[in-house]
């Protein structure tokens, strides 16, 4: 088969790294990549806005399936812009992929089906958003209702901090994303990521994993896209995967295909696991980053045939095998993220890095200067993870493999699997 990825982050060089291992690929190219997923495939300058582009770029080069790595392109509808030109994808069409472009959308999804979700409101004026935090008080979260590249989600520990929130993205400072915003509870427990293959009817849960979105460590700082993952997380037991799947799941597949959106492609939901049980935070249409690393690394079975599984409706007798070793990912970010960071720093110690036992290395943000030394280019740069039979073994070789890492102008947080360690005891 000829396959095109698209997409330039972490998530993306793992799933080239994990498709460029299948038997049945002939051809592997990534638009844009980075200078990691050169390594694994061919790099093209393609924009996934321009759909014509990349139908016409297909078409030319005889591509069989493309997977789509980021949301926005799925928003977008490129997806069934591709069905319509007879190019097989994997990932929601545009009425599917409302899940994750509209916040409003999916919290009315779980009014409707009664799907356990924090209690919510939909605000596009300032005054009566106010209003309703003042009522509820803190802490409190402020979501943009929009795709705003991890940065449209606020955990409020005050009033003034909500209401300054709200001000900011009513305001404009993330454009569409922003002109309305979602309200709503706090919830206590432990969060979890749970995905789950769907073909429009049958959902094929996947391994579980935990991301650390906080900046620093202990919890601390500005949320981010992610600044590391484990799996598999001990929160989601057998009970807690059972009731998810059961609970809110198969009502959002079932809603979905009533509505006539039927789900294709995989399902992100963010859980607080509180003391009722497992509450959806968010839904995403596509493999998380981080957690898409650690999933790669433990998932045994050859990716592809899962993918043509799901867009061709053919998951029903399908299963995936799984490595029972632990995975864990440590971002390396540019100081200074999810603010302002500066680009073009220059990254050593990645071979003696690489060279640690179990130790895979996926680029995020960077590029190669002519002179061949690989340089920062993104807040997230760099993705170290490991494999180990337990966590507290793959964990040991991740962080040994950044301390290789020559990298003054970046950071990361030394507590990622902390809390899975706390829990196995």
């Amino acid at each position: 088969m000829n396959i095109l990825l698209l997409g330039s982050g972490g998530r993306e060089h793992a799933l080239a790294w994990k498709i460029a291992a299948s038997p049945l690929v002939d051809r592997l190219w990534c638009a844009p990549g980075n200078a990691g997923i050169a390594q694994e495939a061919d790099c093209v300058a393609l924009d996934a806005a321009d759909h014509a582009a990349v139908i016409t770029f297909c078409r030319d080069n005889a591509v069989d399936l493309v997977v789509v790595g980021p949301e926005a392109p799925l928003v977008a509808g490129l997806v069934d812009d591709l069905a319509a030109a007879g190019i097989k994808a994997f990932g929601p069409t545009r009425a599917a992929a409302r899940l994750e472009g509209s916040k409003g959308f999916t919290k009315a999804l779980c009014r409707d089906a009664g799907i356990p979700t924090a209690a919510w409101a939909v605000f596009t004026a300032a005054a009566p958003a106010k209003a309703y935090v003042r009522e509820r008080g803190a802490p409190i979260v402020v979501k943009a209702d929009g795709l705003a590249a991890g940065k449209g989600v606020v955990v409020a520990q005050s009033v003034a901090e909500a209401e300054a929130a709200i001000d900011r993205m009513l305001g404009g400072s993330l454009g569409e994303a922003g002109a309305s915003v979602v309200v709503e509870e706090f919830l206590a427990g432990e969060e979890a990521s749970f995905f789950v293959l769907c073909d429009g009817e049958t959902a094929l849960p996947l391994a579980s994993a935990q991301d650390h979105k906080r900046a620093f460590d202990f919890d601390q700082g500005p949320n981010t896209g992610g600044m590391g993952a484990y799996s598999p997380a001990p929160v989601m037991t057998p009970e807690i995967t059972a009731r998810t799947m059961d609970e809110i799941i198969r009502p959002t597949l079932t809603a979905m295909a009533a509505m006539g959106a039927p789900y294709r492609g995989v399902l992100f939901a963010g859980l607080m696991i509180t003391a009722e049980g497992p509450k959806l935070i968010e839904y995403n249409v596509r493999f998380g980053d981080p957690e898409c690393q650690v999933l790669m690394l433990r998932l045994m079975s050859d990716l592809v045939p899962a993918l043509l599984a799901t867009c061709d409706g053919q998951l029903k007798d399908f299963d995936l095998r799984w490595y029972p070793q632990s995975a864990i990912t440590v971002v390396l970010a540019a100081k200074g993220y999810p603010g302002a960071y500066e680009k073009g720093t220059v990254i050593g110690g990645l071979r003696a890095a690489a060279e640690v036992d179990e130790v895979e290395i996926f680029h995020a943000g960077t590029a190669q200067r002519d002179d061949g030394a690989v340089i920062a280019s993104g807040g997230r740069v760099l993705d170290v993870c490991a494999i180990g039979d337990t966590l507290a073994t793959a964990r040991g070789r991740a962080y040994e493999a950044v301390a290789a890492i020559q990298w003054p102008g970046g950071f990361w947080r030394t507590d990622i699997g902390a809390k899975g360690l706390a829990r196995r005891g």
